[in-house]
């Protein structure tokens, strides 16, 4: 299975923030124990490449680098072992980056001209962000249209709530969300908690799109 496959499969991509390389493993441990093997771990902070390379070390979860902002950061992100590298934007520079070391790039684009963009690098998923402040389900139905065959990953603004609203539309692939990792859990070290969270967040996924 490729790495888009895993993702679409999982339905859910964890958007992971550590600030301390040292709860990269608890973490990754307890999305796997809740049932979500995935996670997009955020380059805005220090310990973001150690965590990745801590997480990806275990071999029991899909792990991806996100806001990527440049091919160097692609660089940093892929050599500590991220499989899929996600951008806020769509950077030509690292979407070729990636094409070019063979890993998945998801830059983010919510309008025709970045999705036309995106189709011309030869790209078939964008993330679709900040969904929640971009028409959210909406606009992805509306773009759909006319992109037939594009699949969205929606991030931003998505929760329980309205999870049901994203995964009904067949566009897209899987939605991109923290609510089930907060990161006042990950500091105070309850992982069990993150496991219960991921836990009920997987079932309700499942529920909405079997």
């Amino acid at each position: 299975m490729d790495v888009l496959s895993a993702l679409s499969a999982a339905r859910l991509v964890p958007v992971v923030v550590l600030d301390d390389a040292a709860d990269a493993d608890a973490l990754a441990g307890a999305l796997v124990a809740g049932g979500l093997p995935v996670a997009e771990v955020t380059f805005r902070t220090a310990a973001a490449q150690d965590s990745i390379r801590a997480m990806a070390a275990r071999g029991d979860i899909l792990v991806g680098a996100g806001t990527i902002l440049t091919a160097a950061q692609v660089d940093q992100a892929v050599a500590a072992g991220a499989s899929y590298i996600v951008s806020p934007g769509l950077s030509r520079a690292v979407v070729e980056r990636c094409q070019e070391l063979g890993v998945l790039a998801l830059p983010g684009a919510i309008t025709a001209t970045e999705i036309q963009a995106a189709l011309e690098l030869g790209l078939t998923t964008v993330k679709f962000f900040p969904a929640g402040t971009s028409g959210g389900a909406p606009a992805i139905k509306a773009l759909s249209a006319p992109f037939v065959g594009l699949k969205f990953v929606p991030t931003g603004g998505v929760g329980p709530k309205n999870l049901g609203d994203y995964l009904s539309i067949s566009a897209v692939a899987a939605v991109g969300g923290s609510w089930m990792c907060p990161r006042d859990l990950v500091t105070a070290g309850d992982f069990a908690g993150i496991t219960a969270l991921t836990a009920e967040a997987v079932a309700l996924a499942a529920s909405l799109r079997p």
